[in-house]
């Protein structure tokens, strides 16, 4: 994170850096990338589990409360279908149409697979979260910039173990571990409303 943003509020925060295409990590550049980790596990990966939200829809605008212009609040989220060996569950909250490349907005792990849901601004207990493309342990609210069409995706991820990360573990190599023990993940895609 740059120095200058530090002291300004997250929202304003992930305002500047998308602007200036700063600090915020590329999944490109991730060889386990979110585009990836379908093609884990030597391909066993499926699409089987639901997500869905009472505050969002499929293919619709994301409400402002849950973006930079509004509360900046985490969105509720609940999902079905896991299969029956699922260790645990992980969360990635992305946007692949960021300026200098796709931008993750939050990471969280170590969810326990008899949860169903989260809450709106909460987490499910045990969860940790790992850092997102700004380097904060933490939800960044989603920031479209106008004129510019974003398709934000919550991915939820089935994996075969319980990720042996610590909070607030660095991107990559957060992403590595739910790579490497995907059994099946379902996506809920919003779009901007600019």
């Amino acid at each position: 994170m740059f120095a200058f943003a530090r002291h300004l509020p997250v929202g304003e925060r992930v305002r500047r850096l998308t602007a200036t295409g700063g600090a915020a990590v590329t999944l490109a550049a991730l060889t386990t990338g979110c585009g990836v980790l379908i093609e884990t596990n030597n391909g066993e990966t499926t699409d089987d589990i639901t997500v869905t939200s009472p505050m969002l829809q499929e293919g619709e605008a994301v409400p402002e409360r849950y973006t930079c212009a509004g509360d900046g609040a985490s969105p509720p989220l609940s999902w079905s279908g896991l299969p029956t060996s699922t260790e645990s569950l992980a969360l990635i909250v992305d946007d692949p149409e960021a300026v200098g490349g796709a931008t993750v907005h939050w990471v969280v792990y170590g969810i326990d697979p008899s949860e169903t849901q989260i809450p709106e601004g909460g987490l499910p207990l045990p969860s940790q979260q790992g850092q997102n493309s700004f380097e904060e342990a933490a939800y960044a609210p989603l920031c479209p910039q106008e004129g510019r069409e974003h398709e934000f995706r919550f991915t939820v991820y089935a994996l075969s173990k319980k990720l042996e990360l610590s909070d607030g573990a660095p991107l990559d190599e957060a992403l590595g571990a739910i790579a490497a023990h995907t059994l099946a993940r379902g996506r809920l895609m919003s779009v901007s409303d600019s």
